[in-house]
């Protein structure tokens, strides 16, 4: 079946970036009317987004602990990741996994040509075959989505913010001028670190939400997403509290983030809840007559 755009989530995708594009703006605009140099913080936040975009996916690596398979390694899950990507019309990705109890998955890399997709070794346990197909394919959408191109370029705002954050009162000490400057620079980096973190963070949400969407597509199959989604869930309440904690700063990549504190509120959640989650595919099934 060929996919059909879902205009109101790529009108919200497009509203949300609409705004980060305006806060940018206005942030730029504050600190020329200032007198402060942002060339030098630009270019500090270009050189950030540019290891972030060319080496998002061996930072994830590192961080996750995940380990690239060779072609000889777990072959079923070798082609059905080739069976997802050519489903899906893209390159086959590298194929990783985690050896961690946290049953998880996630997407890295700057493009379909470098992209990985890893699977940790707990959720081939817990998901059927199809099940796990169904995660896999989520994963491939993020790929086919160029979300990591996304969420980089997204995030360009919140990084220049956060630099003048962290040092403001250090560069204040060198600015003699009048009224200085980098005080009320402080105060509005401050603003716009939280606006735009609140924007980046629904547009997360509206990726995961399109991720979903394309598995469905991908594998014709929304209720084996739907699935595999509640066993995940369900399972993460019976993971020690460290075992997730040492794999919680890539949460934003995964399928469902590993929490180990308490429940964070939905405004400031990278991915939304189950029960959203679950009632879009299921409407999504009943309008496209999936089975």
């Amino acid at each position: 079946m060929q996919w059909k755009r879902d205009w109101g989530l790529t009108f919200r995708v497009w509203l949300t970036m609409f705004l980060l594009l305006v806060v940018y703006l206005v942030f730029l605009g504050i600190l020329a009317w200032l007198g402060v140099g942002a060339s030098f913080l630009i270019l500090i936040a270009v050189g950030m987004a540019f290891v972030q975009y060319f080496f998002s996916d061996k930072l994830v690596m590192m961080t996750t602990g995940a380990r690239v398979l060779s072609d000889d390694e777990y072959p079923e899950l070798h082609q059905m990741v080739a069976r997802v990507a050519a489903e899906a019309n893209v390159p086959k990705p590298r194929v990783a996994i985690m050896q961690t109890p946290v049953p998880n998955a996630f997407a890295t890399g700057r493009s379909p040509s470098h992209a990985v997709v890893a699977v940790t070794d707990s959720i081939m346990r817990l998901l059927t075959p199809r099940e796990l197909e169904a995660v896999i394919a989520h994963e491939m959408s993020h790929v086919k989505n160029r979300d990591i191109l996304t969420m980089t370029l997204a995030s360009f705002v919140s990084m220049i913010a956060a630099i003048i954050m962290n040092n403001f009162l250090f560069a204040s000490l060198f600015d003699r001028r009048d009224g200085n400057p980098w005080i009320i620079a402080g105060i509005a980096a401050v603003i716009v670190y939280f606006v735009s973190s609140l924007l980046l963070m629904a547009l997360s949400r509206y990726r995961e939400f399109a991720a979903d969407r394309g598995a469905a597509y991908i594998t014709k199959r929304p209720s084996d997403l739907i699935s595999a989604l509640v066993k995940i869930s369900g399972r993460m309440d019976y993971v020690p509290a460290e075992k997730k904690q040492q794999i919680e700063t890539a949460n934003a990549f995964f399928i469902i983030p590993a929490l180990s504190g308490s429940t964070l509120l939905e405004l400031f959640a990278t991915h939304p809840s189950l029960e959203k989650r679950v009632a879009a595919l299921k409407e999504l099934e009943q309008d496209l007559g999936f089975q």
